[in-house]
């Protein structure tokens, strides 16, 4: 990386994905201590307690879009590290389930509209051969949160009395620092240029990201994509079809994976398979330092190897170690098998789908359409991430861990049948110029 001004705003505003794999997964922590606290019942638990903050995920990932374009990238990044603040020392304080699930549902706002500002915003400012590991910081930095939730719910898991409240208020100090820090970026230059009309800003901030390009040739380019584009067409105009396909079924067989449910129900599912709880608690912390190591892989090969090598190799990672696990609850195998697969299963699901999905999605729209375009995707997303996760404490007690886990090794056989036949390679085109390549003007 030649300019490191890209790589620190880049890692400055990925920090919004070390918030997001924090927020998501902290409530693993609580999860046990939270049914005891308030006795409800599985249902309750499942879609209030524990899913809360995925339902709000689901609404900032539908509406993310709207402020993403209207207010900018930055300023909706500003946005999400307060509503981060906020969520986590209200759901650490309260006692009532309602008011608990309401501040968690403010921080899944959160969750949902940095999955569409933040990769927006880089994929914006990075150049188009280091586009894919830029972008992947983001996902670096939510499974760095992940490890950080886990060993911090293990460190904290000690405390005698309401260690759950320490577990998801201590989010608040990453939050604050978050915020200060996004505050110093300049804003994108294809939003100046394309929904803020500042070219003279535009250019300004074209010449911190690329000294020695000419910008204003490069402004030229951006404003004749901007030109050429109907910007009274949606998504769903025709031209776009193929793009909302590929968005869709990469974030279908994403959630279809279970890897949510797998994250939120870690030490829930090690318990299971015989593990004692704080050993159950410290497979989390495991789980979180493959998780990191293989993100860190795939973030390395994502711009040598491209998009969709990575997902092959994912892909069969996934089938391998889900029929593994699935076979282990079978047959009732105790010990260290099931957490030995799953570490297989998280380090498939990092290097494939947890490095390129975000990437993937904000190349394949037009600029003009990009926020809108990535909300669709996140959207079915966090739409899956809420209901499966949810329905996991129900189906794990009618038909059984075993069968959960044979469903979700079957689903990926099906995404290996996805990348291969429709799946197209992204890496190194310029993001005017992936166009022809996703919606040129003959499928009209």
């Amino acid at each position: 990386m030649q300019n490191k001004k890209i790589l620190y705003w880049s890692i400055t505003v990925a920090l919004a994905g070390f918030l997001f794999g924090f927020d998501t997964v902290v409530i693993s922590g609580a999860d046990l201590p939270l049914q005891e606290l308030w006795q409800r019942g599985e249902l309750f638990h499942g879609f209030v307690v524990m899913a809360s903050a995925l339902w709000g995920t689901v609404a900032g990932a539908l509406l993310g879009g709207i402020p993403t374009d209207r207010l900018g990238r930055k300023t909706t990044l500003i946005w999400i590290g307060i509503f981060y603040t906020i969520s986590a020392l209200g759901s650490a304080m309260v006692s009532d389930p309602w008011l608990f699930a309401a501040f968690r549902f403010i921080g899944g706002v959160g969750v949902g509209v940095s999955t569409i500002a933040a990769p927006a915003y880089i994929s914006e400012i990075a150049p188009a051969a280091d586009r894919g590991k830029l972008v992947a910081t983001y996902q670096f930095n939510i499974v760095f949160g992940i490890l950080v939730a886990f060993l911090s719910n293990y460190l904290l898991s000690g405390i005698e009395e309401g260690a759950w409240r320490w577990m998801i208020g201590v989010e608040a100090i990453p939050a604050i620092i978050y915020t200060v820090m996004v505050m110093g970026v300049p804003r994108s230059p294809r939003w100046l240029l394309t929904k803020g009309g500042q070219p003279e800003e535009a250019r300004r901030v074209l010449e911190l990201i690329n000294p020695g390009v000419d910008a204003d040739a490069l402004l030229r380019e951006i404003s004749l994509d901007n030109s050429e584009a109907d910007h009274r067409e949606t998504i769903f105009h025709p031209r776009y079809r193929f793009p909302l396909m590929l968005a869709f079924l990469l974030a279908f067989f994403n959630q279809f994976s279970g890897i949510n449910a797998f994250l939120y129900y870690a030490p829930r599912i090690f318990e299971t398979a015989g593990l004692e709880k704080s050993s159950a608690l410290l497979s989390s912390v495991g789980i979180g330092v493959v998780n990191l190591a293989f993100t860190l892989l795939g973030l390395s090969l994502i711009d040598r190897f491209g998009r969709r090598q990575l997902m092959y190799i994912g892909s069969v990672g996934y089938i391998v170690s889900l029929s593994m696990v699935a076979l282990a609850f079978g047959l009732g195998w105790q010990g260290w098998y099931v957490p030995l697969f799953l570490f297989v299963f998280i380090a498939a699901h990092a290097i494939g789908q947890g490095t390129v999905i975000w990437v993937f999605l904000s190349e394949i729209f037009p600029n003009h359409l990009r926020a809108s375009g990535t909300s669709f995707g996140t959207s079915v997303h966090w739409i899956l991430a809420a209901a499966i996760p949810s329905a996991v404490p129900i189906l794990f007690t009618t038909i059984g861990t075993s069968t959960v886990f044979a469903c979700f090794a079957f689903m990926m056989v099906l995404q290996l049948v996805f990348v291969w036949r429709m799946m197209p390679e992204t890496k190194g085109v310029p993001l005017e110029d992936l166009g022809d390549l996703l919606y040129p003007p003959t499928k009209l």
